[in-house]
């Protein structure tokens, strides 16, 4: 039995999936809610069908810095199952819609019974590790156009559409940049048809322009987790 789109759960085999489906419950994640923050202990592991949610790093300055988001094809919490660790990061919910989420506890109970769970879980850090790390060189390297149409497709990859309830204040703040640049680059992007912009809301239009517009991070954390979702159906 499939679970609507969680990439991440439809790669469990039978026998796992009817082991955690009793734990599981469906909620809406709203736009903007802090899942968990920094420092703190994590109780919860969410694993989205259509929301994305962005892992953040906090500054004194009152600023945050996007490290790494996920969506459909993985899972936000479960780290605390490998060795209970509390939050590095900030957790918040940047695209709503449907998640499926259980307690730690109980996903640590799973993986101690199904030890594939628990190497599943180990090989999404990983990932989500990888992409931090790339995300880091992006935003070091890589002009303003090509990292925001790089985010625009790993969002819309991550929410399984192609229309996007996003302010660019909120793109500015992931990206690490003014609202000034964000505005600029989006027209840019929208007179050359690759994108429509209205109120908040954005709909990609160009696919293939967008990809070929993105720096080389965008394939490489897709490549990655597309490897991830293959390794774990061959565990």
């Amino acid at each position: 039995m499939p679970f609507q789109n969680s990439l991440f759960l439809d790669a469990l085999t039978q026998n796992e999936r009817q082991a955690l489906m009793p734990r599981l419950s469906r909620t809406h994640l709203e736009q903007q809610k802090i899942l968990f923050d920094i420092r703190e202990r994590v109780t919860q592991a969410y694993f989205p069908i259509d929301a994305v949610v962005s892992l953040v790093v906090p500054l004194s300055s009152g600023e945050i810095v996007e490290a790494a988001m996920a969506g459909r094809d993985g899972v936000v919490g479960a780290a605390a199952v490998l060795d209970g660790q509390v939050s590095l990061h900030r957790a918040v919910v940047q695209i709503a819609g449907q998640c499926l989420h259980c307690d730690i506890e109980a996903l640590t109970g799973v993986a101690k019974d199904h030890p594939r769970v628990q190497k599943f879980i180990g090989a999404h850090e990983q990932a989500l590790f990888s992409q931090a790390q790339q995300s880091a060189a992006c935003n070091a390297v890589h002009d303003i156009e090509n990292r925001l149409a790089r985010w625009l497709l790993r969002a819309a990859d991550l929410h399984g559409g192609d229309e996007l309830s996003l302010t660019q204040e909120y793109i500015a703040e992931m990206l690490g940049v003014r609202r000034t640049s964000v505005s600029v680059v989006a027209h840019t992007l929208q007179k050359a048809g690759m994108i429509k912009y209205a109120r908040g809301h954005i709909k990609l239009l160009d696919i293939p322009g967008l990809q070929e517009t993105a720096c080389e991070c965008y394939q490489t954390v897709k490549l990655n987790y597309d490897a991830l979702l293959r390794r774990l159906s061959n565990i």
